[in-house]
């Protein structure tokens, strides 16, 4: 008998002690007890009481029981709550859903007799509730979890979750049942939805504009979405979507007006000239209608529609970043206050991308993570069954588009988007799990595409069958039509007059815009860039920076500092109040904290930030027995704002969209990315080419987003040399961005808080080539002094040739690392007639400093441009034009590498030799001065 026992529970999970205990319950009081187990009692009991007995040999008469049919239906009930979905009719287009003969009864060696004699509450959950058996309540959870929607989260891990989505399904709580009127608003919804599709279809033939039709209950999913989240009192949305769809969901959802959009099919432009921006003229070349953004802002609820690239799903992180912007404050010290109920993300997928861009599982990723985090997103994936010409068995390894979601323990809710008020219950589901668990959800909207994946397209060439059962489908809107005409809801008069009302109101709106004469508006913008950065105040009083160096380095009583991290402390402390020289890291750790102390917010993320790469940053300390960690800056008595760092995951493009969505929704911050090396930032190339240079181009959005890019060759191979400046320099166009390479400690100081005080007046991109060898080199580090006062410098003459400059005859230019190898090279001291100038930040183009270092050389004739990179990468190609202007009759050589399909040499010795090549070429053949009559 314990060994049937034991095999019972292992079989079912069940406690068997549980049963016994009901059973007892049974004998006191056979009312007490649910109906389905006191017929289960009545039969079975004596067989109970004989796993009761004390020994095996106890003999009870009556029926056999078979405790392996217990077990059997309870597994069976398991399944089909786990797997049922895939049972589930699921396809619009009719295709049957594969066999699993694991939800068939006899799989399990259960006969419908068997079902019928056994309890419903083995069954268990809501379904089993006033079932007569257990065959009833199998049938309730055929009909619940083999219908039009497939609840997919039998891989989730925590068991509360699971039990609330069995009781939330089983239940019906969120199971949406229109009442007449609510079914006529679905019908004109739908409406509405598909004639401003064939509208557009007829009158602007070829055009593309991606339809949304096959999956038209995007817009009401949405719509319901919203109205869940205006009654609980979440006062905004941040929205990300493609292309498919993407003009209904601006229309219907984020309500931009008809009158704009189809004006833009026209070729006119109703909105105001965005050419002319504060500050000067910048280019504008704007967008095509379908990646273009939205807001729509009422007295309770704003939703952010987010522009948008062709390059799918990379909306996705920053969507998030926007999210979690809006979601926390950071007008106070210590760290932001996060409230994840103070804006939804909703991210809106297509069925290829998802399973294709690994961007998508890196956003998945961070929605766990403490630094990313936005309390839960709602996915959607817009299932078209196809991917361009692909299809899935094509495009895919697994089973559902959704299946990358799993692996995160997301629940996907998969719904025929031919059934209106299924898609409406997936959708309330789904926002009341995020409620409940602030965590992801997905709906996979499976529908089709009605044309090819563009209006111009022919899907018939790869797909003639799917598009042959497309042609003869009818809509949703047809089919919701149809069943309200059955109901009685509405006449075959109304629905006619519904569909030709909005054809008659497109109609009108195109013949009023044909009678206007206004011309699309032009562009305007310099191709140099060369306008000039507005000046700002910089410098700190030497007393304000001794007192927030000591609240930046100040750790609470009893903390035990690492043995090793002491030192580094105490030198922190002295060379400030001793007004001596500091780092690289100290004197950006003295910037956040005189931001901090001015109110400005900062938010610092990147690989290994929190420490530094190279062990050089430490804004975080680590009691050495306990681990507990302290962050100085937000424990500064003098902070006004917020300080946020977090080490991001390892990945590039994810994390980086992120702080670009973070920047553009919190201008008020000072927002840092930091690669662990340079060209680290290569995998993240589509936020930086899509977004980061050419957001304000495109969409007249802005960010004063800082990147920093560890760079210089110091022999560490082609990977950790370059961070590739000379595609940031070939982006660099209309004042788009900033680009620096500094030399010194105080020079980064004061471009930090040039950036934060720009940020409100002439936001843009930063981006910064940060050192490595120079983080503590004594030819980088600066005098206290020198943060006290002036300010960010964009050239810096040689400080040694002031006073000889007409002797100098060669005049070096450069920018960053190389310069120091230049001046501590032994052949420096002695070339008396060579002057080295670094242009510290290479865009905006510093023409007037150039000019006027120029005219303080007359005698230079041999004018250089010096790089460590090779020729075809650095700076050279966007400098020499740009220089050569400036040289009238005088002509600028190179020296550096030559052209080179890699950046750097993957040997040590090897560099040393090109490194000492370039040196040595600076200094050789140095013409001498001309001697005057």
């Amino acid at each position: 008998m314990q060994d049937m026992r034991e095999a019972l529970e292992r079989l079912t999970g069940l406690n068997l002690g549980y049963i016994i205990e009901l059973y007892d319950e049974y004998r006191r009081d056979p009312s007490a007890v649910d109906p389905s187990w006191r017929a289960f009692f009545e039969q079975w009991g004596p067989r109970l009481a004989e796993l009761e007995a004390p020994t095996p040999a106890a003999v009870v008469t009556g029926p056999a029981f078979d405790f392996s049919k217990v077990a059997a239906t309870v597994q069976l009930a398991q399944r089909i709550r786990h797997r049922g979905h895939r049972a589930a009719r699921l396809d619009p287009l009719g295709s049957p859903p594969p066999s699993d003969p694991a939800l068939d009864p006899a799989y399990h060696g259960l006969t419908d007799d068997d079902l019928v004699r056994l309890p419903a509450a083995l069954v268990g959950g809501p379904a089993a509730r006033d079932a007569r058996n257990a065959r009833e309540a199998i049938e309730r959870l055929r009909e619940i979890y083999c219908g039009t929607i497939g609840f997919d989260y039998g891989h989730i891990q925590e068991r509360a979750e699971r039990e609330w989505l069995e009781e939330a399904i089983e239940s019906g709580r969120y199971r949406v049942q229109l009442d007449a009127a609510e079914k006529r608003t679905l019908l004109e919804r739908l409406t509405a939805v598909e004639v401003f599709e064939r509208y557009l279809h007829r009158a602007f033939v070829g055009q593309k504009r991606f339809s949304i039709e096959g999956t038209d209950m995007l817009v009401p999913i949405l719509d319901e979405v919203l109205r869940q989240v205006a009654a609980a009192g979440i006062p905004k949305v941040a929205m990300g979507m493609a292309h498919r769809g993407r003009l209904n969901v601006l229309a219907h959802v984020l309500g931009k007006p008809y009158e704009q959009i189809l004006a833009e099919f026209m070729g006119l432009d109703h909105r105001e000239s965005v050419a002319q921006t504060e500050g000067g003229t910048l280019g504008y070349t704007g967008d095509v209608k379908y990646h273009m953004g939205a807001i729509r802002a009422t007295s309770e609820l704003h939703v952010i529609l987010a522009n948008n690239p062709s390059h799918l799903e990379f909306v996705d992180p920053v969507v998030e970043g926007m999210a979690r912007a809006l979601q926390e404050r950071r007008d106070q010290p210590g760290s932001p206050i996060q409230d994840v109920d103070a804006c939804l993300p909703i991210l809106i997928h297509g069925d290829a991308a998802f399973t294709g861009e690994g961007i998508v599982a890196e956003t998945l990723n961070m929605s766990g993570i403490p630094g990313y985090s936005t309390g839960g997103t709602i996915h959607i994936i817009v299932n078209n069954q196809l991917g361009y010409t692909t299809e899935p068995q094509e495009g895919r390894s697994t089973f559902y588009a959704s299946d990358p979601a799993r692996g995160f323990e997301i629940p996907v809710f998969h719904v025929n988007a031919d059934d209106p008020e299924a898609c409406l219950t997936a959708a309330r589901l789904a926002f009341a799990y995020r409620q409940r668990f602030h965590k992801d959800v997905l709906i996979d909207l499976i529908g089709y595409r009605r044309w090819g994946h563009n209006e111009a397209d022919e899907p018939t060439f790869t797909q003639p069958v799917m598009y042959r059962i497309i042609s003869q489908h009818p809509t949703v809107r047809e089919l919701w039509a149809k069943r309200l005409l059955a109901e009685g809801l509405v006449t075959e008069e109304e629905v006619n007059a519904l569909e030709q009302r909005y054809f008659a109101l497109f109609q009108e709106i195109r013949q009023k815009l044909q009678s206007e004469t206004k011309a699309p508006a032009g562009t305007n913008g310099i191709a140099n860039g060369s306008r000039r950065t507005p000046g700002v105040s910089t410098s700190v009083p030497l007393d304000r920076l001794k007192e927030l160096n000591r609240q930046a380095h100040a750790l609470p009583e009893g903390f035990h500092l690492n043995p090793k991290m002491r030192r580094q402390l105490q030198r922190r402390l002295e060379a400030v109040e001793r007004e001596e020289q500091v780092d690289w890291a100290h004197a950006e750790l003295l910037a956040f904290a005189s931001l901090l102390a001015d109110g400005v917010p900062i938010r610092l993320t990147g690989q290994d930030t929190i420490r530094g790469t190279f062990s050089q940053r430490h804004v975080a300390f680590y009691d050495f027995e306990t681990g507990e960690r302290v962050i100085p800056l937000q424990r500064m008595p003098a902070a006004r704002a917020s300080f946020a760092a977090y080490n991001s995951p390892l990945s590039e493009a994810a994390p980086l969209g992120f702080e670009y969505g973070y920047s553009v929704q919190a201008p008020e911050a000072l927002v840092l990315w930091e690669a662990q090396f340079g060209d680290f930032a290569n995998v993240a190339q589509v936020i930086i080419d899509q977004f980061i240079v050419s957001g304000w181009a495109k969409w007249r959005q802005r960010s004063a987003l800082v990147l920093l890019l560890p760079h210089g060759y110091e022999g560490q191979g082609p990977e950790h040399s370059s961070a590739r400046l000379e595609r940031f320099l070939q982006l660099a166009a209309e004042d788009n961005v900033r680009i620096a390479n500094c030399t010194t400690a105080a020079q980064y100081f004061h471009l930090l808080r040039r950036q934060a005080a720009l940020r409100a007046v002439d936001p843009r991109p930063l981006i910064v080539m940060t050192p490595k060898s120079l983080l503590r080199h004594p030819r980088a580090m600066s005098p206290v002094q020198e943060l006290a006062e002036g300010s960010f410098q964009p050239v810096l003459d040689d400080p040694l040739a002031v006073d000889r400059r007409e002797d100098v005859t060669r005049l070096i230019f450069c920018s960053g690392k190389v310069y120091v190898d230049l001046v501590t090279s032994p052949q420096y001291s002695e070339a008396r007639h060579v002057a080295i100038v670094r242009i510290e930040e290479l865009y905006p183009f510093p023409e007037l400093e150039l000019s006027a270092i120029l005219a303080h050389y007359p005698n230079a004739r041999d004018v250089v441009w010096l790089q460590e990179e090779p020729k075809n990468m650095g700076a050279w190609t966007f400098v020499q034009p740009r220089l050569q202007a400036l040289l009238g009759d005088r002509t600028l050589r190179y020296i550096g590498r030559p052209e080179r399909a890699s950046p750097a040499e993957g040997h040590a010795d090897a560099h040393e030799r090109e490194q000492a090549r370039i040196v040595a070429e600076a200094f050789a053949g140095v013409p001498e001065p001309a001697v005057s009559a």
